[in-house]
């Protein structure tokens, strides 16, 4: 008698299983992700799942929008972070505008009220492929279970080739419940009509072009921005910079492309740019413009930036080339493509003759370095950070900021040596991006020091994820440049405004310094008291007002093996110097 088989047994998978399995097939180790009624499916899921993807919970949606950034600008992964629908998902919109105009690779997955009472304003439903569609690269909302792997690896796709970007998901409930039975394919073919971001290989005509304006120019600058970050071109960048010898500046996006302390930096240009750079692009004749839009904080009055030089773009976007400064060599490459090229082709007789134009870079860092007054002993914010480089520089750590005048003195006074552990909300100036965005880093690179320069009006607006840092076990170092003020608008209103005082101190509204008032010191007790705040989070903390005592605060920050929070009483008199006012040009620019 024939013995019967058998039958195997089909798996069962349902629509979250398998959302979180492609994930793992796109090899994410790391999700941010808060939970609410839509996307509980999904947090099941991940528990699941809790062996390969490490699931972190913020304490509020925007922080794990910008932790899943502290991911993606400092390591090939795409970030992801998640949220219920409602309010969960958009509290992640500010986060999908601030990767759009930074560049930055996010996948963002939403759950959604189920497809059968979408339209209906059910109870938390927003309609967020909608809301979000002009700050995303790409959206996606999920109608069929038989889509959800192709989709996700679709999504990782869009968001890391070509200009990157932030991708949406967004995932209806019943989609997550529902179930396939059998194999299911985790490599499906991907259908993507009219999406091509493989580009030509540069012409070796275009490269040739390039070599010929370099050689005939007296005044050349490299002006390089974000693009050479996301490209990985520093190596090709710096091999180039130091055959040619011309000079280098970056914008607040490119910083650490090119070492912040080498001879031939120019540091940063623009509005809070160091002085030598923004002369040196006045009169430069020669602007090879690579992965930068010029912003209209680098260019000012545009008809007057660089208006002496000839203009090389070079920008993987097309939609970039001409679009604020007409060039007069455009190239839509892959910038560390272009630069390899460059460096193949290259020769001794390509050299351009800039002795004299490095001896007058070189006098004009002489003669307009970034400074400030020496105030006794209270402690100035460049003076913090510039301590702080000395003592952590060497061991190449990560720095986020949050917005205002400590992220243009952080820009100016750290010396950045190399690309990707400088995290700044640059395009969008995002206050409250730098605590999570240091939170997403040490997630993704334990061991190694992250450090949050912050003030105190941007941190309390992320406040919260001291309690992620605490429970997570994530040592992000906090260094708090308090001075009670939002002091960049602050900065405007004492030169633009008489120094009236319209909402921009930040503490009791019967204080003299809510209207101006006040002889420029700070109260024995500042608002808040962060060091009980932070305490009660379970982080150490420590509050200094003295320069004396400054270092050696500074020094046991660095050294806890905790989270650590130093609140650093500062002058809010300072300003941030250099400064063009917005419109203008270099002669408007602003030195003491």
């Amino acid at each position: 008698m024939a013995s019967v088989k058998p039958e195997t047994e089909l798996k069962t998978t349902n629509g979250a299983e398998i959302l979180v399995e492609a994930l793992k097939h796109q090899g994410v180790k790391l999700v941010f992700a808060y939970p609410g009624g839509a996307s509980m499916p999904l947090h099941q899921a991940l528990r699941k799942a809790r062996e390969e993807i490490r699931t972190i919970l913020p304490r509020h949606e925007q922080g794990g929008g910008f932790a899943a950034q502290g991911v993606s600008r400092t390591s090939d992964e795409v970030g992801v972070c998640m949220a219920t629908s409602g309010p969960g998902a958009t509290n992640l919109v500010t986060t999908l505008a601030d990767a759009k105009l930074d560049s930055i690779p996010m996948v963002a997955i939403t759950g959604q009220v189920p497809q059968s009472v979408i339209g209906t304003d059910a109870f938390q439903e927003t309609p967020i492929v909608e809301v979000s569609r002009a700050i995303t690269k790409h959206h996606f909302m999920i109608t069929k279970i038989e889509d959800v792997a192709r989709i996700v690896k679709e999504a990782f796709y869009i968001a890391k080739t070509g200009r990157p970007g932030p991708v949406l998901i967004d995932v209806p409930k019943d989609i997550q419940l529902g179930t396939i039975t059998g194999e299911i394919d985790y490599d499906p073919p991907m259908y993507l009509p009219g999406y091509r971001p493989e580009l030509r290989k540069t012409a070796p005509e275009q490269l040739k072009q390039i070599l010929a304006a370099v050689k005939r120019s007296r005044k050349p600058i490299l002006y390089v921005g974000g693009g050479c970050v996301a490209s990985g071109a520093a190596e090709e960048l710096k091999k180039f910079a130091l055959k040619t010898k011309i000079p280098v500046t970056t914008t607040v996006m490119g910083l650490g492309v090119f070492p912040g302390d080498h001879p031939q930096s120019l540091d940063m240009l623009g509005m809070h740019g160091a002085a030598y750079a923004n002369y040196a692009i006045n009169d430069a004749d020669l602007l090879l413009a690579l992965g930068v839009r010029f912003d209209d904080r680098v260019t000012g009055k545009l008809e007057e930036f660089a208006k002496h030089g000839k203009i090389i773009h070079v920008d993987i976007d097309p939609s970039e080339l001409n679009k604020n400064k007409e060039a007069h060599i455009p190239i839509i490459a892959d910038v560390k493509e272009v630069l390899q090229g460059l460096n193949a082709m290259i020769t001794d007789d390509d050299l351009p003759e800039i002795s004299e134009w490095t001896e007058q870079t070189n006098k004009w860092k002489e003669q307009y370095p970034y400074k400030y007054e020496d105030m006794g002993d209270v402690i100035q914010q460049q003076y913090a950070i510039e301590e702080l480089c000395r003592q952590t520089i060497e061991r190449n750590p990560y720095v986020a900021v949050g917005v205002g005048q400590h992220q243009m003195w952080a820009a100016q006074y750290y010396k950045f040596r190399t690309p990707n552990h400088w995290l700044s909300s640059s395009g969008l100036g995002t206050m409250g991006f730098g605590l999570p965005a240091a939170m997403g880093v040490q997630a993704a690179h334990p061991g190694e020091l992250v450090i949050d320069i912050d003030g105190d009006g941007s941190f309390l607006m992320n406040v919260q994820e001291l309690a992620t840092l605490h429970c997570e076990q994530l040592p992000v170092k906090i260094l708090l440049l308090n001075n009670q003020h939002l002091g960049m608008v602050v900065q405007w209103e004492d030169r633009f405004m008489e120094g009236r005082r319209a909402h921009t101190y930040l503490g009791p509204v019967d204080k003299p310094e809510w209207l101006g008032d006040g002889d420029g010191s700070h109260y024995a007790e500042t608002y808040p008291n962060f060091v009980q705040i932070a305490e009660g989070f379970g982080l150490k903390s420590k509050q200094v007002r003295s320069k004396k005592e400054f270092p050696a605060a500074l020094k046991e920050m660095i050294e806890s093996d905790e989270p650590y929070l130093l609140d650093v009483i500062c002058s809010y008199q300072e300003q941030v110097l250099p400064m063009i006012p917005s419109g203008g040009t270099v002669k408007d620019m602003i030195l003491d």
